[in-house]
């Protein structure tokens, strides 16, 4: 077990973490959560001796780290996955570490096949991604089989099927009576691994509760209920029923109602008591996201502000339209449209009408110099000079000039002081 009282730790005049007391018990996944700069990874410190408390202690099992005999065989961590010797390969590097704490060299092999890295096992680690980084991260403290163990950020560049391992890990770990300690910004993630929380803000402790009980303490669960949308009365007639039954109904944007205060048998009681018909009845509750926004709203130090990108936007051209806003842009939740498709092929250039240059893949003109299908005119495949001057291609749009100032004809003469240029020639040959 894991227990800090009254730990303070401050650098400067900066209070980095202001007495923090809290407890980690074996057989669960305790998550450990607060926004950027809270002082999750100074206690993390702090919990194995790297950082030395200004007030207060930390505890593992009932002694400090720095007094437990063979630490390593008793504690496992990821702090940083990259805190390795990139010229040493991976089962070099475990083994290094196998052999400080005593650790028989078999055990490393064993981890290997563990975290999926024994394949990779003779490379230097320097060539690692960050997803195989991490694994090798997590196989060092699996590397004395600890009892207690502390991940921070333990999925950061995982794939998927990594993320889903590392989730059943923690789960199987904890299953076995050990103590698991891991921060994380994957609301997401904390969801389905964790059992416990411990939240943090700006230092100071904000919650030390189960899930369930955090989220049931920091959101409000309502039921969504949605009527005809072509008889907008059963909508009024439903609100007055439930709010005359102790409910509070609020309207939403699509039409639906958000009520609250009424169980959903009740609020389909009494839908039926008043005649109505219901299109929608359904429960919705809060997730880990919206609870921990909800509760650290306050503590946030690094908020972000709308782009206004002043003094970056170009003038329009004149008789140029400013672009058209697009609906929902900018709001949360908002996210860019796929790009066109024609035919069920993204990407897929439509086919212009005859005597139109190609279409570009969104829709717009082919650039000059390109072939159908969007790909680049290859520069070299014409090595001869051509027997007349080029001619503008057709591709290009031609801009309507006064009658006053039209051009000379095309068949225009070059003046002898001009030398004459063919375009199809590549840079270095003209």
């Amino acid at each position: 077990m894991i227990e800090a009282v009254g730990l303070t730790k401050r650098y400067g005049d900066k209070t980095a973490v202001y007495n923090l007391s809290f407890q980690v018990r074996p057989g669960a996944v305790t998550g450990f959560l607060g926004p950027n700069g809270s002082g999750k990874s100074t206690t993390m410190r702090m919990i194995l001796g790297l950082d030395n408390p200004t007030a207060g202690h930390v505890t593992i099992g009932g002694h400090p780290y720095r007094k437990l005999p063979n630490a390593a065989r008793q504690v496992g961590a990821l702090l940083d996955a990259k805190a390795v010797h990139g010229g040493r390969a991976a089962r070099n590097h475990l083994l290094s570490l196998a052999q400080l704490s005593g650790i028989p060299a078999r055990r490393v092999d064993e981890v290997l096949g563990v975290v999926g890295l024994q394949d990779v096992a003779r490379r230097r680690s320097k060539g690692f991604s960050l997803g195989m980084g991490q694994r090798l991260g997590i196989a060092a403290a699996l590397l004395g089989d600890p009892q207690v163990l502390l991940f921070d950020e333990p999925v950061n560049g995982l794939d998927p099927e990594g993320i889903h391992w590392v989730r059943n890990l923690m789960k199987a770990l904890a299953a076995e009576g050990r103590t698991v300690f891991v921060s994380s910004h994957l609301m997401s993630e904390m969801a389905l691994t964790a059992d416990h929380l411990i939240v943090i803000g700006r230092g100071q402790l904000l919650a030390d509760m189960s899930v369930t009980e955090f989220i049931s303490a920091n959101s409000a669960d309502f039921a969504r209920v949605r009527t005809p949308d072509s008889e907008p009365q059963l909508r009024e007639k439903l609100t007055s029923a439930l709010t005359e039954a102790g409910g509070h109904v609020l309207p939403e944007q699509d039409g639906a109602l958000r009520v609250t205060g009424l169980p959903l048998p009740r609020i389909s009681d009494i839908a039926h008591g008043a005649d109505v018909r219901l299109w929608e009845l359904s429960p919705h509750q809060a997730s880990l996201e919206e609870a921990y926004m909800r509760m650290t709203q306050g503590a946030v130090d690094y908020r972000s502000t709308a782009d206004q990108k002043a003094g970056l936007q170009q003038p329009l051209p004149p008789g140029a339209q400013p672009p058209m806003p697009v609906p929902g842009q900018g709001q949360p939740g908002w996210y860019a449209p796929p790009p066109p498709q024609q035919g069920g092929q993204p990407f897929a250039a439509p086919q212009g009408a005859p005597g139109q240059a190609p279409a570009g893949p969104y829709g717009a003109p082919a650039a000059p110099g390109t072939v159908p299908g969007g790909q680049p005119a290859n520069p070299y495949a014409a090595q001869q000079a051509p027997q007349h001057l080029p001619q503008a291609p057709a591709a290009a749009p031609q801009t309507p000039q006064p009658p006053a100032a039209a051009a000379p004809p095309a068949t225009a003469p070059a003046p002898a002081s001009a030398p004459v240029t063919d375009p199809t020639k590549p840079e270095d040959a003209r």
